[in-house]
């Protein structure tokens, strides 16, 4: 396997969807063997990108062959870290939090959520997927107890900042952020946004520059 430094990021965040997609080859459509092109058509991604990536990592599949889907299933999920239990917490129990502690996906992708928390007292002592929502003065006890180096955070943007200190002070190293503001965190501390707002305006940029287009035509 190459250095990590240089491996692209691009290379980087298509690994989850080559994983997603062979976890459904493997359980769902009972496939053995997959080729570059085939795998590389499901995800709209080149074959040559296909195999580019994947030797980053390593020699896998036989040329004229192909891909082991289980075998490959299984170095990607290693290579992601996702072939582990990753103890995580979630603060902020409005509509977006409880969604994501509903969704049943992400244990696939070895998370598993460990303490909801929140700030409000009329959240607090509720349980959402089983779990109960807590205080956040207990935040610190639930990370050192569970081990967690994951914390999400879907809280309003004014409290994102105080709340993602709490989360490095007890000992959290990663951070999925959903408020829409960025994060001030030492150089350790590795955070993924996730701005829905920008999203949608960019998906309203794109239906409103074709639009425009199909009036001039039109015109």
């Amino acid at each position: 396997m190459k250095d990590r430094e240089s491996i692209p990021k691009a290379t980087i965040e298509r690994l989850p969807l080559y994983y997603r997609c062979l976890d459904k080859l493997a359980n769902f459509e009972d496939v053995d063997v997959v080729s570059s092109k085939d795998l590389g058509g499901r995800l709209g991604i080149p074959p040559t990108q296909v195999r580019k990536d994947l030797s980053y990592y390593g020699e896998f599949g036989r040329r004229g062959v192909g891909y082991d889907v289980f075998d490959l299933k299984r170095s990607v999920g290693k290579i992601l870290g996702v072939d582990e239990t990753w103890t995580t917490i979630l603060v902020g129990a409005g509509n977006l939090g409880r969604a994501l502690v509903d969704y049943k996906g992400f244990e696939k992708m070895g998370m598993k959520l460990v303490g909801v928390f929140d700030a409000e007292q009329s959240m607090v002592g509720n349980k959402i997927g089983g779990i109960e929502v807590l205080e956040t003065s207990k935040m610190e006890k639930v990370v050192e107890d569970n081990d967690v180096k994951l914390g999400i955070i879907t809280v309003p943007t004014d409290a994102a900042q105080e709340v993602a200190d709490n989360m490095i002070e007890a000992g959290i190293e990663a951070i999925w952020n959903f408020a829409p503001t960025r994060l001030h965190v030492p150089e350790d501390v590795t955070v993924r946004n996730e701005d829905l707002a920008i999203g949608i305006v960019s998906l309203i940029y794109h239906l409103s520059w074709k639009k425009k287009d199909e009036e001039k035509e039109n015109s």
